[in-house]
Order: structure tokens, then sequence, then C-alpha cells
């Protein structure tokens, strides 16, 4: 009982004592820059952030909603990971030219690559707006009452602060709806297509290697803002010229070393560190094991096609990487909430929550939290494990059921706003699809729909299921609709989608395939989402009371961050090693001797680059080795998650060092608990990075467009 003591301690003890969290830049003052510098960071929190003067900020987009980037040029020059621009670089990837295969280069403006879609967001300025909206609020009883309230005076304020005219305004909550933060953005359209390593040294070690240390992954891609003459955001002109950014990193190859400060900036997408250990045991013993089971089942049938066939390989490539992310990330997160014991941690955490309210004499407001927490958790467990099944076959790992799901909205649509707005959604529907369908293969995604259709029908809640599911033959219910539906072809899908609304509505209710996912849909509509959304409403609120709980009656340096959010965030802390498990310990530095060391001639994961062997064996590593060694990757204890991906890793003195792009399989359990013994980051070293573009690409005119410092 005293170790849970002394690691629930962990959570509120003084600054220095800790690293982890993912902290607001522009709130850095104080005791997280005291920590900071405690741990060897040379620079002030006004380097990090400023709004009137150039700051590390200024660098950092957000690159296209969902990763990281950074300017390393005064040109606008982006960098991020490989795996973040791959569906850049597949959307311009032909068997004929093969960019994932082998890399791609432009050796010149002129060749470098427009990307239809991408887009990079900056921050410019963020500012607390708390007030203003919860103006209202607090005289409201009804949940729904306050939720609406706050929607509209976030949409009011969205639209009535000031801002320049290419800027946006947005507004995200943090502390569970304890604290508002106002961001003001500038996003950029005009992101093209620089360079590329190929999959072998980008994606070296693909899934084996996914979340896994020692790793060996050169991860990384390029990519170049272009700008109007003013140097504002402009849709993709060939007038348009390279960003002149705010600040850009200077690159170090001076290395890194254990114990030495790092700093990760980013966009970090979903954490719930402040969950009760009732929903974490959800998690673990419900939740997370229906999804991995779903996920192994259709990794298992993309991989047979992608190992047969090239053609295939091509086109599911980043379908595959992105349902494998997960998947072995819930593995990891479940392994590891158990290894660190975090049920237990958690509930003596709240037994020393509940002894400080008797103490403050807050039993009223906060004295029946986890018994609450214990009810509306029970409650809602079955229709949370039917909502994952819904979401993880219908709408993600199974492309005939996710595309009637589509159609099913415009019927939806047609319903409720009548033919013209069915029109336009049909329009956009049917230009959406025909990306979709340039991806898709009928033979795989049937093989797909077979195995995760009978999962749904046997291991989903069968009292919220609908007959046309249950005890059924899934080979032949399969077959049926493969051989009949026009789901399955992109000209299928135009012929149901012709016509006026009444027309297209008839003939999709016609189609087999149309017909199931309408069955599973109206199943889920009535049985399952509205139980769910009044349960989760009611969970939402005790949430934010027991956040406001822990945020009032905490001691004042108590490191309390607010949960990841997928806005701007820094986390800091050190190059570490761990220890894994009894008599391991894992090195902090990997270097291209593992690489070779794994290398398994045309392996889709182990393969290696010929000419990167050829310079392996001369030692031919220019001014980016270190004794005689070439440095890859590297680990610290920066708390990260999903969002991160692209990250840059700054030194003491705000130089780039590395490329944030994983983390270790045994601590992917930091989004739900933090444990600074075996939590670790993955990035990718910056003198790899520039010893493959250099050396092994032949673009050294890139490494010149840097600034380079260190050696």
């Amino acid at each position: 009982m005293r170790l849970l003591r002394l690691l629930v301690l962990l959570l509120v003890l003084p600054a220095y004592a800790q690293q982890g969290g993912m902290w607001i830049p522009s709130l850095l003052k104080g005791m997280n820059e005291k920590e900071m510098k405690s741990l060897g960071m040379k620079m002030s929190a006004s380097d990090i952030y400023d709004v009137n003067h150039s700051s590390l900020k200024d660098a950092v987009p957000q690159f296209n909603g969902g990763c990281t980037s950074e300017v390393i040029s005064s040109r606008g020059l982006l960098l991020t990971n490989h795996h973040c621009g791959y569906g850049e670089i597949q959307s311009h990837s032909t068997v004929e030219h093969d960019y994932l295969t082998n890399g791609f280069w432009a050796m010149s403006l002129a060749e470098e690559l427009p990307n239809p879609d991408l887009e990079v967001t900056f921050i410019v300025r963020i500012e607390d707006v708390t007030s203003q909206v919860l103006e209202g609020v607090s005289t409201l009883t009804d949940e729904k009452d306050k939720q609406k309230k706050i929607e509209q005076n976030i949409s009011r304020l969205t639209n009535t602060l000031p801002k320049e005219s290419w800027q946006g305004n947005s507004i995200r909550t943090f502390y569970e709806g304890n604290q508002y933060m106002r961001f003001v953005t500038e996003t950029f359209t005009d992101v093209r297509l620089v360079g590329a390593p190929p999959s072998s040294i980008g994606k070296f070690g693909s899934d084996t290697d996914n979340w896994v240390w020692p790793r060996h992954t050169g991860d990384f891609s390029l990519f170049r803002i272009y700008a109007n003459k003013d140097n504002k955001p402009a849709d993709y002109s060939p007038d348009n010229v390279p960003y002149i950014p705010k600040h850009f990193f200077p690159v170090s190859i001076g290395g890194v070393k254990e114990n030495d400060f790092t700093l990760v900036f980013g966009y970090p997408g979903r954490t719930s560190e402040y969950l009760p250990a009732v929903a974490v045991e959800q998690i673990v013993n419900s939740l997370n094991p229906a999804k991995i089971e779903v996920r192994d089942a259709a990794l298992k049938v993309a991989d047979g096609f992608m190992r047969k066939d090239k053609a295939i390989k091509i086109q599911y490539a980043a379908k595959y990487a992105s349902i494998a992310n997960y998947w072995k990330k819930w593995i990891g997160e479940t392994q590891g909430l158990k290894k660190t014991n975090a049920v237990a941690i958690k509930k003596a955490y709240e037994k020393d929550f509940l002894a400080k309210v008797s103490k403050a004499g807050k039993q009223d407001e906060y004295g029946s939290l986890m018994r609450d927490f214990e009810k509306n958790y029970n409650e809602i467990a079955p229709y949370a494990l039917s909502r994952d099944y819904f979401i993880e076959v219908v709408l993600r790992n199974t492309e005939l059921l996710t595309t009637a799901y589509r159609l099913y909205q415009l019927e939806q649509i047609y319903d409720a706003r009548g033919e013209q707005s069915f029109t336009d959604r049909r329009n956009n529907t049917l230009a959406a699809l025909e990306e979709t369908y340039r991806d898709f293969n009928k033979n795989v995604d049937e093989k797909i729909f077979e195995q995760l259709i009978e999962l749904y029908a046997t291991k989903s809640p069968k009292e919220f299921l609908p007959a046309e599911v249950i005890n059924k033959d899934y080979k032949a219910m399969t077959a049926e609709i493969y051989s009949q539906s026009k789901l399955t072809s992109y000209e299928g899908v135009k012929e149901l989608l012709s016509g006026d609304a009444k027309t297209v509505i008839e003939r999709l209710n016609k189609d087999k395939g149309y017909q199931l996912v309408k069955a599973l849909t109206d199943a889920f509509v009535a049985n399952v989402a509205p139980k769910y959304d009044e349960i989760n409403l009611k969970i939402a609120s005790l949430q934010r009371t027991y956040m406001k709980g822990i945020l009032e009656l905490s001691p004042k340096d108590a490191r309390i961050f607010p949960d990841a959010n997928s806005t701007m965030r820094v986390t800091y802390g050190k190059v570490n090693g761990y220890e894994p498990r009894d008599a391991v310990y894992y090195k902090p530095v990997t270097y291209l001797d593992g690489v070779m060391e794994k290398y398994v001639p045309g392996d889709y994961e182990f393969d290696v680059p010929e000419k990167l062997i050829d310079l392996y064996n001369k030692k031919d590593y220019g001014r980016y080795g270190e004794n005689g060694k070439m440095p890859v990757c590297f680990i610290g204890t920066n708390h990260t998650t999903g969002g991160n991906s692209g990250s840059p890793a700054i030194d003491a003195k705000g130089n780039l060092i590395g490329l944030n792009f994983d983390r270790v399989w045994e601590g992917t359990m930091s989004d739900i608990y933090y444990d600074p013994s075996i939590c670790r980051n993955i990035m990718v070293d910056m003198r790899y990075v520039l010893f493959i573009i250099d050396k092994y690409a032949g673009a050294k005119h890139l490494v010149d467009e840097m600034k380079i410092v260190g050696k």
C-alpha cells in the first residue's frame, strides 16, 4: 500500500521531480519554466511562445489536421514524418513511378509536387476566453441546456472576436470544460511535396517494429509551404512563391547523449489522464480487446493479398498502416496499464481525493463522485461495446459498408432537408468516392467483410442487433452481397446515384449492400446511440466536476496539465534509456549497424536499399556520423501521443535535434496513465535525416538551404 501511495504522490510532487505532461505554450512562465531550466533548458518561456516577437511556436504548424510539422529554412521548407506524408506520396505513385518504393526528390522548385486538400495551420496567438464562454451558464441546471449555451457562446465568439481577414478563430475546451482558450490561426493550402526516402528507409521495420524500441526508421518527408506575393495564405497557383516564415529551426548535428534536455512541440490528439479507475477497467477488459480482434482479422486478410500482388500492396499501403497503427497501440496500451497497475493506482488516488474532499468539507459537491462514476460506467458498458463494434466494422474497416453508410446519410438528408440538399451532398459524395474507389479492391474487401460481419453479429451485444445479421450463414451472405451489390465499383455507385432524389432512394433500397447497412444503422440509431449519448452526457458532467475538484483541492505546485485535444502543446524531458523488464536495459540511441542487423533481402519490412548498404560498408557518413557510426534514432521521456507525429525535438538552445514519430510499446498507456519509468517517445536523429538527404539522395541543395549548427 505504501508503494501505491508513493506512486499516487507522483501526480502532485513539486515541479522539479517530474517530467511528462502536455502544457499550453502560452502559460509556461512560472512552474513550467523553472522545471525546464532545472532539466537543462537554456531558453526562456518567451523564446518558446511570444505574441509580439518571433518564437519557436511560429515554426510549428499542424500538418493536415492530424500531424505536426516544422519549418526548417527561410524558404518555407517543411519537415514531417514519412507516415504523415504517406497519403500524398502514395497519391503521386504509380506502378511505373513508385515513389513509395523508390523515394522522391525534387531537385528544383519546379519539380515540387502540388497536393490538393493538403494544408498546414500556424498558431498566431492563444488567449483565455473562459469567462466569455461560460457567460450565462452557471444559472442553468440541465446539462443539455448548459452545453447548448456554451456552444452558442463559442459560435458567437468565434465569429466576432477580432482577427485579420486571412486568419481563423478556434475555441477549444480544457480541463474537461473548466477552461476555454481561443486560438488565432493562419492556414496555408499550397503545400508541395519536396522529398521522401523510399519506404525501405522511411517505413523500415513497418508494422513489426511499429511502437517498438530499438527502432531504426528514417520516418521523415519534406514539403514546402507556398504563399502569395504578400506572403499570405493562398490557394495553389503557379505564381505562388515559397513562404517566408516568422521563425525556422536551426538544425543541429551536435548529437544527443543520455540526460540531454529535450523539448517536443506539437498537436497531441487525445489523452484521458484523469479517467476514474472504473473507466480504465472497462477499456482494459472489454473495449480494447473487442477493437483489437476486429482489426486483427482485417489486417490478416489485407496482408495476405498485399504479399502476393504489388498493385494491391500500393493500393492498400496507407490503409493497412492506418488500421495497424492503433491495433498495435491498443495491445501495448492494455499490457502497459496492467503492468503498471494503473487501475489500482487510480483507485488509491481516488481514495486520497475523497479524503481531501472530507477534510475540505466539500462532501456535498464531490462526495458522491466515485459512486456515480461506478453506476454510470456499469450502465453504459453494453452500449459502449456495441458502439465500438459499429464504428470498427461499419465505419472504419469494411469499405463497402463505409460507403453504404455515406449513402445512408444521403437518404437522411433527403428526408430532413429535401431535394436541393440531397443533390448538393450527392455531387460532393460522388467526387469524394472517386478517390476512394481508386484504392479499392473488391476481392480484398469481400474477404474482410466475411470475417468482420461474423464478428459483429456474434460478439456485439445481441439485444441491439437487427434480425438481418443474427444466426446467418455469413459466407453465403458475403457472396450474395458482393456478387449483387452495385457498391463494389465506382461505376456501380454512379449508377445508383443517377437521377432525381426519389429515384436514387428507391434504387438504393433495392441494393443488397445498402439494405444491410440500413438495417445495421437503423438498429444502432434506435437501440444504441440515444442511450449511449444520454449516459455519456452524465459521465461528461461528472468528469468536469471531478476535474474541478482535482484543480481546487490539489496543492498550488501540483503538476495538473490539461488532456490533449489536438491543440498546440509542449512537453519536456530528457534523453533516457529504460528497463522494459527484469534484467533488460534499452540504451537511448540506435545506429545504422542495427539496420543492417535487421536486414532481410527482399522483405517488405526489412529490406535495405543497395546504396544505403554501400554507404554503410564504406562508412561514408560525411559530417553526420559519430565516432565512425551513423546515429539513426533516440528516445526521451517526453509525453507524446497521436498528433505528435512529426513534432520537432528541440535541444536546450532551441535547435532541431530530432523528429518525433512514435512511442515505445511498453509506454503506450501514457494516453491514460503516464509512468515516467517506461514511457518513452521515439525520434529520428536529425543527423540521419540529413545523411539520407545529402549522402543517399544526393539532394544536398536542400541541406544547403538549412542553417546547420553544432559541429
